[in-house]
Parts: structure tokens; sequence; C-alpha cells
């Protein structure tokens, strides 16, 4: 299993544990996504804090499994897109503890959550077009200003956890060793919350957000699938696979 669960005095810990990077394969972006589901329907649980072991929190798709096949880039969006909803429109609060790389999905996570803490470890990237895809600017411009976004997604270059919180998205940057108490705290203090009134908050506000975050993220995979339609594309994924440079 590439996560696992437990529950305790209202608070769900999902945590990500997929050596060495926490990349994940279409089925396993397709069981995230349902038990992320499975929680915001438990009533036993009030808050859910999503966080990872390992080298860093996230570095988004398998690009290996899409290398070896790319038709798999259809459940691989369904995936995702699974997985950022159950997130965004969860009936739950949402807090992700972030730490080392951020990347891709990992961005997808990050920007559909209600609130983040991050490690000072903490790097933030959508490295998608030098793996020849599309993905993550819907949810990275819930975080960061649209220019800022716009750096990101076409250098490829990644911004620290200090900047992420200069910018807003961060709510408090700690140390590793603190991450998760701090994530674990404030969900406690939400927990101790009417859950009604939790809940309905938070449909409140996800309901006055600017825009439709699920209807922009999939006008995104749109591009990322007519991406795939073409060779550089699959060059960019197999010079990443085979760890050298791509051929344009």
């Amino acid at each position: 299993m590439a996560f696992t669960t437990q529950i305790s005095d209202g608070v769900a810990e999902l945590v990500f544990n997929k050596p060495p990077v926490n990349a994940f394969n279409s089925s396993e972006w397709a069981a995230i996504a349902a038990e992320i589901k499975t929680l915001g329907c438990n009533d036993e649980v009030r808050v859910i804090v999503v966080r990872a072991d390992g080298k860093g929190f996230c570095a988004g798709v398998d690009i290996k499994e899409l290398d070896a096949d790319p038709n798999k880039i259809v459940s691989v969006n369904k995936g995702n897109y699974d997985t950022f909803e159950s997130i965004h429109l969860n009936p739950k609060p949402v807090i992700v503890a972030l730490h080392g790389f951020v990347l891709g999905g990992g961005i997808g996570i990050a920007g559909a959550a209600d609130i983040i803490v991050a490690s000072d470890c903490a790097r933030f990237g959508v490295p998608e077009v030098d793996r020849g895809a599309m993905g993550g600017g819907a949810h990275l411009a819930r975080m960061f200003p649209v220019q800022k976004v716009r750096y990101m997604y076409f250098t490829g270059q990644f911004i620290d956890a200090q900047e992420a919180y200069r910018l807003g998205a961060v709510e408090r940057v700690v140390s590793l060793s603190e991450l998760r108490a701090t994530a674990l705290t404030m969900a406690a203090q939400i927990a101790e919350k009417s859950s009604v009134m939790i809940q309905l908050a938070k449909e409140a506000l996800t309901g006055i957000e600017d825009g439709n975050l699920e209807a922009n993220y999939r006008w995104e995979q749109g591009f990322t699938l007519e991406a795939y339609t073409h060779k550089d594309s699959s060059e960019a994924r197999s010079a990443f696979v085979q760890k050298r440079d791509a051929k344009f």
C-alpha cells in the first residue's frame, strides 16, 4: 500500500509511504482518492491531515508507468482529478503537511487543501513541461499569483517554503521535526469545534471562491492529452526515465 491511515480523536492522518519519492501510479492515485472520500464520509472524522514519510511529500505521477504505456495518461489524469477533487470538495477540512519536494501531483494536493503547513526544507515545483505534459497550474494558481505561476510553469524553477509563506500559501513554516506535531495541533483545534458548523463553513467558503477549480483543472488536463500526441512529449518522458538530456 502506498499510504497508511489512522484515526484518533476526530483527526484522520493519511501518510504517503512509497519510497523513494512518493510518485504514484494510476491505481495508487485511484486508491488515494477513494480513501480521502471515505474519510470525508466517516462520522468519526472531523479533520483530515495528509502528510508523507520519506525524502519528500510527493513527486507526482510515476513517469516510468507513462513511459512504458502512454495510454495510461487517461487513468492517471482521472486519478489525479479524483484525488484533488476529494480534497477540495471534501466536507471535512483538509490540512497538508509538506516537506522536501512538492511536485506535480503534490502541488495538486497542496493547492486543493484548506490549510498548508510546511517544513523549512519544502520546495515547490511544476516540472511538467520538462516531462512532456501539462498539469498543476490550476492548483498552483490557488496558492500563488499569476505571474509567479507562469514563471514556475515555464521555467520549471522551484521556490522554497519561506517564499511560499511570503506569498501567502503556507500558514506556518517549521522545522521538519516539528511538522507532524504542528499539523496535528492545528487539526485538534478544529476538531474541538462543532463538526456541523465547520462543514457548513467549508462549503460556504468553497462556494464563494472565484472560478471553478475542478473545471479549470479539467481544461488543463485536455492539454496534457494533446501534449501526449506530440513526439516531444514522448522524448521528454524517455529522457527523464533514461536520465539523459532531451533532444528536441
